[in-house]
């Protein structure tokens, strides 16, 4: 698999040798799908971890009261701490602006711009 996203990148680097967006946006790709993969390995190996403690606090003989299972936080410790980690990872991958883009803004004051030009109309 590698060899071919090497041969497809030798390609379009051919191609497109002199365009430096094209390099910057295929390295951006490839930063994203290593972070998806990596986001991937986070959910799988925890889901495993937690449903392992989950089951071995269940099989054990005696009911320990607060600190029984679900309620135990060594259940998540290492899916809290590792999950800062990917948060941290989040942002360096897609910046700054996850939730809010850079034309979030604008079209957020257009949206209401239209709806107090629709309000404004509606009894004329």
């Amino acid at each position: 698999m590698k060899q071919f996203a090497r041969n497809v990148y030798e390609h379009y680097t051919k191609e497109f040798s002199a365009d430096e967006e094209f390099n910057l946006a295929y390295k951006k790709v490839r930063e994203i799908k290593r972070f998806y993969w990596r986001l991937m390995i986070y959910l799988i190996v925890n889901v495993a971890i937690i449903v392992s403690n989950l089951n071995n606090d269940f099989f054990q003989i005696g009911n320990k009261g607060a600190h029984y299972g679900i309620f135990d936080l060594k259940t998540y410790t290492i899916a809290i701490i590792w999950g800062i980690a990917v948060l941290v990872d989040a942002f360096k991958v897609f910046g700054p602006n996850i939730f809010f883009s850079k034309n979030w803004e604008q079209k957020k004051i257009q949206k209401y711009m239209d709806r107090e030009a629709q309000n404004t109309n509606k009894w004329e």
